[in-house]
This record gives C-alpha cells, sequence and structure tokens, in this order.
C-alpha cells in the first residue's frame, strides 16, 4: 500500500515555481541569470496600506477573525464591486481567502464531483487544471489560437460543452497571454451560456486594473445579469496592489456558493490573515493612485519587451492587452540547433537551452496548455528588461 494519496499523483508541481527556484539556484552559484518567469510586481506595497497593517498590530487585531473575512473587509469588497464593476452583493455572498488560489480551490473543491468537467481555454494559468484533478473533476483543456487573440470563441465554448460541464473558467486579462475580453467577446460566450443553465463560470478577474491602451475591463456578470446567479466572481489585491506576500484574495458569489466554501474552509485555513486582512481594507478604501502609476510603468514595459521580442529572428509575439506577461509564438524555430548544441524540438529544449547558455528564464508554454511557445513576466525593471531581450535576440541569431 501507498503511503501518498492517490489524488496527489494525479497533480505535478508548478512548473513557474520550479523555474524560478532552478534560476534562484544558479544565481546563487555564481552564474549571471535573469530571471522573468515569476508573476509578481517588482514594486513595493504601497505605504498607506503598508501603515494599515502595523496600526492593526497596534490595535490588538492579532486573533481569529470569521473564517471568511472580517465584516468591514467584506464590506468594503462589496463597495468595490458596485464602483468598479457595477456588480451589487451582499457581505454574505461574498467570501475571502488565504490569496486568489484558495478562492479558485475552495469553489472547485466544493462543487465537483468525480466526472464532473471543467472547461478551460488554452493557454491557461498553470494551476487550474490541477486545481480540477485535485478536487476530483476532469479539466477539458480548449486551444485557442493566436489570430483570435488567444481568446475562447462561443463556438468553441459550445463544442466544448457536454451534459458533464459544470464550470468554465475565464481569466481576462489572461496569464500567461495577457489577453483581454472585451464587452463583445464576453457576450458573444454569455449568449452561449444561457443556453446551458446548469454550467456555472468562475471569472478570474485578478489582473482587472493592469490593462494598456483604450482597452475597457469587463467582468462576465456585468456584461449579462442573467448569469449573475450562476458566476463567481474572483479577485484580489496582489497584483494590483503588490500585496503578493499578504495572501488575501476575494469572491462574490450566490450565497449557496459561498456557504459552501467557507465551510470548507473553517476545516482546512480557517481564517486569513488579520494583518493582512486589515492591510486589503487600507488598499481597496484608500487612494488608489498607485494603480494608474504602476500600470503606466507595465504598459512601458510591454511596449519594450513585444518590440524587443518582434526584433529577433523567429519569434512571433503579439501585443497584448493586459497583465504583465508576453506570450510569443517559437514556432519557426523548432527542429533548429543552438549555439551550445542543444536541438529545439519543443519550447521546453528552447526554455531550457535559453537558460542554461544565456541565464535567461522563462517558462515554457507546454507548462500553460499550448505549444510551442514561452512566457516571459516584464515585471522587472527596463533596463533587466532590455538586457533579457539583448540575450534572446543573440541566442535565435545563433540558431541553425
Amino acid at each position: 500500500m501507498s503511503f501518498l494519496s492517490q489524488t496527489l499523483a494525479r497533480v505535478k508541481p508548478s512548473p513557474t515555481i520550479a523555474i524560478t527556484n532552478r534560476a534562484r539556484e544558479l544565481a546563487a552559484e555564481g552564474r549571471d541569470i535573469i530571471s522573468l518567469s515569476a508573476g509578481e510586481p517588482d514594486f513595493d506595497t504601497p505605504a498607506h496600506i503598508r501603515e494599515a497593517a502595523k496600526a492593526a498590530i497596534d490595535a490588538g487585531h492579532t486573533r481569529y477573525t470569521a473564517v471568511d473575512g472580517i465584516p468591514e473587509l467584506k464590506k468594503a469588497i462589496c463597495a468595490k464591486f458596485k464602483r468598479e464593476n457595477g456588480l451589487d452583493y451582499t457581505p454574505a455572498q461574498v467570501t475571502v481567502g488565504t490569496g486568489g488560489k484558495q478562492i479558485l480551490y475552495n469553489a472547485l473543491m466544493a462543487t465537483l464531483n468525480p466526472g464532473d468537467e471543467v472547461i478551460i481555454p488554452a493557454p491557461y494559468w498553470v494551476s487550474y487544471p490541477d486545481m480540477v484533478l485535485l478536487a476530483g473533476g476532469t479539466p477539458v483543456a480548449v486551444e485557442t489560437e493566436m489570430q483570435n487573440g488567444y481568446r475562447l470563441t462561443p463556438e468553441q465554448l459550445e463544442a466544448a460543452i457536454t451534459d458533464k460541464t459544470k464550470w468554465v473558467i475565464l481569466n481576462s486579462p489572461s496569464n500567461p497571454t495577457g489577453a483581454g475580453y472585451t464587452r463583445e467577446h464576453l457576450q458573444g460566450l454569455a449568449d452561449v451560456l444561457l443556453r446551458h443553465p446548469d454550467v456555472w463560470v468562475l471569472a478570474d478577474d485578478i489582473y482587472e486594473h493592469l490593462v494598456f491602451d483604450d482597452f475597457k475591463f469587463w467582468t462576465i456578470a456585468q456584461v449579462e445579469p442573467k448569469l449573475k446567479d450562476r458566476v463567481l466572481t474572483m479577485n484580489g489585491v496582489s497584483k494590483a496592489y503588490a500585496m503578493t506576500g499578504w495572501r488575501i484574495g476575494y469572491g462574490a458569489a450566490p450565497e449557496i456558493l459561498i456557504k459552501a466554501m467557507s465551510k470548507l474552509q473553517s476545516q482546512s485555513t480557517s481564517n486569513p490573515s488579520s494583518i493582512s486582512q486589515y492591510a486589503a481594507l487600507a488598499a481597496l478604501e484608500g487612494p488608489q493612485d498607485y494603480i494608474a502609476e504602476s500600470r503606466a510603468v507595465f504598459e512601458r514595459r510591454r511596449n519594450l519587451v513585444v518590440a524587443g521580442l518582434r526584433d529577433c529572428p523567429g519569434i512571433t509575439c503579439p501585443k497584448p492587452e493586459g497583465a504583465f506577461y508576453v506570450y510569443p509564438s517559437i514556432h519557426h524555430l523548432i527542429g533548429k540547433t543552438s549555439a551550445g548544441g542543444t536541438l529545439i524540438a519543443d519550447d521546453e529544449a528552447f526554455a531550457t537551452a535559453l537558460l542554461n547558455e544565456t541565464g535567461v528564464a522563462v517558462v515554457f508554454g507546454a507548462a500553460f496548455g499550448l505549444s510551442p511557445c514561452f512566457r516571459i513576466s516584464y515585471a522587472t525593471s527596463d533596463e533587466i528588461l532590455a538586457d533579457a531581450c539583448a540575450r534572446i535576440k543573440g541566442f535565435c541569431e545563433g540558431l541553425k
């Protein structure tokens, strides 16, 4: 009898974390490494949020809280949804978790039974399929196309839905592509979902505030109110306010789902950090200037990286609408050999050779369910990004 759970055998460790750790190991050995694998803003958490956390400690807010969030934070989340998305929720329809990942995990664990299917547009955030598998469900990846902006089409959604479909996951702007769904795109998907009343929607809006140019963010419950009673709208403070380590995510949905998620959380982690909750309260209720300032920086970096990668022979790089990633194709490089003698048989071989020969760490596309591509996170300085693009260009020029 195996000591470890059979459920655990269904999943794999996060490839992004594995590559980030490998880059750290090489750097510790003295290598000149540029890691573009982690999806984390490189800015400090705004000062007023840090001060709020200190004040919470001094005020004695260091004990257990309600399992799924303090009332003040739930009220602020309701106000955020109303103010920014035109969505009306009550505190009983809101849950707060230890990061957005826990919100997603709780929802899937609370609803999936063996055989239930979850439609996941590919490329996808690496954790989606594995969370579905852990919950006993079946991930159904639907490959999107670059010419469609890496967006799921209504026709693809219709074709993927079966009598076993319980959820469809929509992430806009997307990790890993940065692709954003316009109101028209979402309405097209909503029209399909209205014909399938048993399918729920998990809207992962964590990159909501990181959109560029004239792109306007919409979430599906906002676009089609008739779907609101079967949508979980998930968000958090990690990306918008540079609070990744604070671990606060939140979601809003019909009360039946929120109660089920709270029940699950009560027997797993219990409440999120009390200090982090008060910091998140300050983030949502305090000055919002930081968002526009950081968005401008990320837009400049996006332009720098897209231009740099488009200058690399054999790489095709679309221009994303948001987040802080690009997802270029290396279709024209497959079959070539690097200057160091590595055959570029697939995107994993490309990423491995790139790290070994140039010190640039990226994540290969197979990890996100769509090849041959790779993901770059441009959440680092302009100087580092320019250096990385120059190294990638030199690597591509050396391929034969």
